[in-house]
C-alpha cells in the first residue's frame, strides 16, 4: 500500500486556523472530555509528521515535542541538527515528500502550518485533506487556503459532534 499525505487540520468557518498573532485560543471551544474526534485513531495510522517551524515553535512552547515517537520534519530556512527523531530540513519540501512516499512505512501526517500545506497543495502531494471546521467566525487571522491551484477533491466522510465541530474527509484528485 502507498503512504498518503494527509493534512489534519482545524479552521473556523471562514477558514482561518489562527487568530491574528498566532493565537490558537478558539480552539477550546470545542474541547470535551472524552473526545478526541478521532485524533488518537488517526495518529496510530501514521509514523512520519512534517510542520512548519513556526509551528513547531508555538506547539513546543505550550507542550511536550509534539509526536515524539514519529519520526518530525520540522520545515525550516535555517539548518540545524537532528535532535532525536526530530529532523530541520531546509532542502526541497517536494523532494522530500516524494522521497518519504517512496519508501515503505505508514502514512504522514502535515500538521501545518498553512505555509506549509499551501507548498504542499501547489506541488500536488496531498493525497487527503481532513478538516475540522470549528463552529465561529474569526474574520481574520491565518487563512488555512491562499494562492493554490484548484483542485478537485472526493468527500470521504464527513461526521458532526455535539460541541459543534464538523469533520470533513476528502481524497484530493491527481491532476490530469
Amino acid at each position: 500500500m502507498t503512504r498518503k499525505l494527509i493534512v489534519y487540520i482545524a479552521c473556523s468557518v471562514d477558514g482561518f486556523i489562527a487568530k491574528p498573532n498566532d493565537d490558537l485560543s478558539f480552539l477550546s471551544i470545542v474541547e470535551q472530555e472524552g473526545e478526541d474526534y478521532g485524533y488518537e485513531q488517526f495518529v496510530s495510522s501514521i509514523d512520519t509528521v512534517i510542520m512548519g517551524r513556526k509551528t513547531y515553535d508555538w506547539v513546543k512552547q505550550h507542550e511536550e515535542v509534539p509526536h515524539a515517537d514519529k519520526t518530525l520534519y520540522v520545515i525550516t530556512r535555517t539548518p540545524r541538527a537532528p535532535k532525536g527523531k526530530t529532523h530541520f530540513y531546509a532542502d526541497s519540501l517536494k523532494e522530500l515528500v516524494q522521497d518519504l512516499k517512496s519508501k515503505p512505512g505508514k502514512n504522514i501526517f502535515c500538521d501545518g502550518g498553512a505555509e506549509i500545506v499551501n507548498a504542499l497543495l501547489k506541488h500536488h502531494l496531498v493525497d487527503e485533506l481532513r478538516i475540522s471546521i470549528i463552529p465561529i467566525l474569526l474574520g481574520q487571522g491565518t487563512r488555512l487556503f491562499a494562492n493554490i491551484p484548484e483542485q478537485n477533491l472526493t468527500l470521504i466522510s464527513s461526521q458532526s459532534f455535539e460541541k459543534g465541530l464538523v469533520q470533513l474527509s476528502y481524497k484530493v484528485l491527481t491532476e490530469k
